[in-house]
């Protein structure tokens, strides 16, 4: 297909002021490669060099002229020998005329493919622009970006400049440096092209994405503002995330002699009869079921189909707001992109001129959007105005999907206020803690922000592919370290830190610091709703104990009766995992009622506090696998009030120090109790303090 394929034109300085950034440059390049060959592996790839002492291009033979260019490979199909080429790069002894390099390759560009070549054509410069460019022959600099700019439009050639400015030996000249932004920007300005400018190695190895995605859009169809006025769309994705490359089971069964074996890992599920194991159940004769507390309730197909959500494919407006209103934080997920149809001028008329009075006022626009035809979920986003200077770019919009209530998480927390005057932090502590807070900002005041999203690349991403060309060339090799340029991702950066070490310090003397030892993890599974019969495969994550399950479900069935004396947290596990009556469920957790309560009326001292606690915690999370949340709610609260009866304070220090609250609906749906209510369930119940 035309649309998959591609050629690229590395266009390299390698002049004497760019030797201190050529090993991230190689790094650079050569990753593009290695994701080219799993990616694009038809994709074709030239280098072109300039700044070095020898010449080696047609141009140059042909017309003379263009020295100091030269070819180091021709535009062909990648493979792993250019791989090795770009990671030993020459350094160049002469000053690098990067017009001359555009040139050259604009012309080997115009050679191989002329017009009839329908895939995309590329060129990406990487230079420092601090050389000076010779005069041409005939008229000026400027004329001659010109002239070029044209050619790159007639054919169909884009061109993407990386001018990398970062701290190098010596002042360069200011006015070979302005005049040679001026003549990248006339290219920007007459042709598809496109300069970024970095400052350090880190920007550098996200200034070329090493993956070029093909848009793709979500809708086309009517932007409807109301019953009779409708402005017609596309709508694509702006950003997405760049995900871990999905790896497929290798197989080495087939026979090494089989050129067609394709050594695939297929797996296949069936199912069988409780009652009878050796019977296999045909897909026809299955239903999914899902469990709620100890019961599993089935449900056919049809029944789903009945009761299916089907909204129509549309975006509707619902109405304007003041853009204060939408505050950065609400947004969720990927941000796309509204334009009006291509081709479509009233449509265009129609979007620039909403885009720029919302722009005017301030406002913003609230949609409802189904994006396909029989899509069950429906989004509510917010409409941004995007408007642009440039002449050639029409006006858009920013969409950014907005939470429902139910998304909306807010982690409020007890105020100071409830805790004793001792407790609570004074103005100094106070002063310091917001000191350090402000520290931490990436973007400060009077400064341009460090680690920019399009200029920073993904770190564990970066040492994945390296590892992958380790891999490829060393079966056994072990995971490489992480580059430097990419350790400035990972780890604070020590001249940020000196900078703000006066924080930190005042920071340390108004608290006592003291070192957080590092637990073991957790072998937790949450909990998920994997329905009977279904051929999901059942996912392990680690949550926080609100979500975790224990690892009850994967232990044997015990055949237990009653909670014990010596093991009461693994008879209540049991009881709670038997699925041959559901009257298990409530006769533990009855007994482990009893068992808590009856600790805490034997307690001489507060001795049997923190076994109560445990038993406390294990209750909880078997009522929230079981669903159950009013059972443990009313005894956290008979707890808590027999407590507060007897002034039992040390017992709440115990709930405090576990974080034991009441099981909220975000939890389990049957609770009637909210996350904020949850919250400060202990703090409003502890006996108060008086000084």
């Amino acid at each position: 297909m035309a649309r998959t394929r591609e050629a690229l034109l590395l266009l390299l300085d390698v002049s004497p002021s760019m030797h201190s950034v050529l090993p991230d440059v190689e790094k650079l390049c050569s990753r593009l490669i290695q994701k080219k060959l799993i990616y694009g592996k038809n994709h074709e790839v030239g280098v072109i060099l300039f700044g070095t002492e020898e010449t080696e291009n047609e141009l140059t033979k042909e017309v003379g002229g263009y020295e100091h260019v030269k070819v180091l490979q021709d535009i062909k199909v990648v493979d792993g020998h250019l791989v090795q080429s770009l990671k030993h790069l020459p350094q160049g002894t002469c000053a690098g005329d990067f017009l001359d390099a555009i040139v050259v390759g604009v012309d080997m560009l115009i050679k191989k493919y002329g017009e009839t070549y329908k895939g995309k054509k590329h060129l990406c410069l990487i230079t420092d622009a601090l050389c000076p460019l010779k005069d041409p022959d005939v008229g000026t600099k400027e004329d001659q970006v010109s002239t070029i700019a044209r050619q790159m439009v007639a054919f169909g050639l884009r061109m993407k400049n990386i001018v990398v400015r970062a701290s190098l030996s010596g002042e360069p000249h200011m006015r070979v440096t302005i005049e040679n932004d001026n003549l990248l920007n006339i290219f920007s300005k007459k042709s598809s092209s496109k300069t970024l400018f970095v400052d350090s190695t880190t920007s550098l190895r996200g200034a070329l994405k090493t993956r070029d995605i093909s848009p793709v859009t979500i809708f086309r169809g009517d932007l409807e503002l109301s019953e009779k006025m409708k402005i017609k769309v596309w709508v694509y994705k702006k950003t997405g995330e760049e995900k871990f490359p999905t790896l497929k089971k290798y197989s080495d069964k087939a026979p090494s002699t089989d050129k067609f074996a394709t050594h695939e890992v297929k797996v296949d599920y069936e199912y069988k009869s409780v009652e009878d194991p050796s019977k296999v159940v045909p897909p026809e004769q299955r239903i999914k079921g899902y469990r709620y507390g100890p019961q599993v309730v089935p449900i056919s197909s049809a029944e789903w189909e009945a009761v299916k959500f089907k909204p129509e494919k549309s975006v509707k407006l619902l109405g304007f707001t003041d853009a204060s209103n939408i505050l950065r934080h609400y947004y969720m997920k990927d941000v796309n992109l509204f334009i009006a149809e291509p081709g479509n001028s009233r449509a265009t008329v129609a979007v620039s001129a909403l885009a720029r009075a919302m722009k005017e006022m301030n406002k913003v626009a609230i949609v409802r959007c189904v994006w396909r035809q029989g899509q069950q979920s429906v989004v509510v986003g917010v409409l941004t105005p995007n408007v642009c200077e440039k002449i050639n770019i029409p006006d858009s919009f920013y969409f950014n999907v907005l939470p429902f209530a139910e998304d909306v998480r807010e982690f409020q927390f007890p105020s100071f206020s409830n805790f004793p005057v001792s407790w609570q932090p004074n103005e100094q502590q106070q002063e310091v803690a917001d000191n350090l807070v402000k520290m931490l900002d990436l973007a400060p005041s009077g400064k341009g922000e460090i680690l920019q999203p399009e200029l920073t690349p993904n770190p564990a991403l970066e040492r994945f592919y390296h590892h992958l060309e380790l891999k490829s060339e060393h079966q056994d090799a072990a995971p490489p370290p992480l580059d430097d340029s990419l350790k400035k991702i990972t780890e604070p950066d020590p001249t940020l830190l000196a900078e703000s070490q006066s924080a930190i310090d005042a920071f340390s003397g108004q608290f006592v610091i003291k070192e957080n030892p590092k637990l073991k993890k957790s072998t937790r599974r949450f909990l998920r709703e994997k329905p009977s019969g279904s051929d999901e495969p059942n996912g392990d994550g680690s949550v926080s104990d609100a979500q975790a399950v224990n690892s009850m479900e994967s232990k044997p069935v015990v055949t237990v009766d009653k909670i014990g004396d010596l093991t009461p947290i693994q008879d209540f596990e049991a009881m709670m995992s038997r699925r041959d009556s559901p009257d298990w469920v409530d006769k533990a957790i009855e007994d482990m009622k009893n068992k808590i309560f009856g600790l805490l009326e034997n307690s001489d001292e507060g001795i049997n506090y923190p076994k109560a606690v445990e038993l406390l915690v294990a209750l909880r999370k078997g009522c929230i696998l079981e669903q159950e949340p009013k059972q443990f709610n009313d005894v956290l609260e008979k707890v808590c009030k027999i407590c507060r009866k007897r002034n039992f304070s040390t017992f709440f220090d115990f709930l405090m120090s576990k974080k034991l609250s009441l099981i909220s609906k975000s939890e389990a749906v049957d609770s009637d109790i909210t996350d904020d209510e949850a919250r400060s369930f202990i703090v409003k119940s502890q006996p108060k303090h008086e000084d």
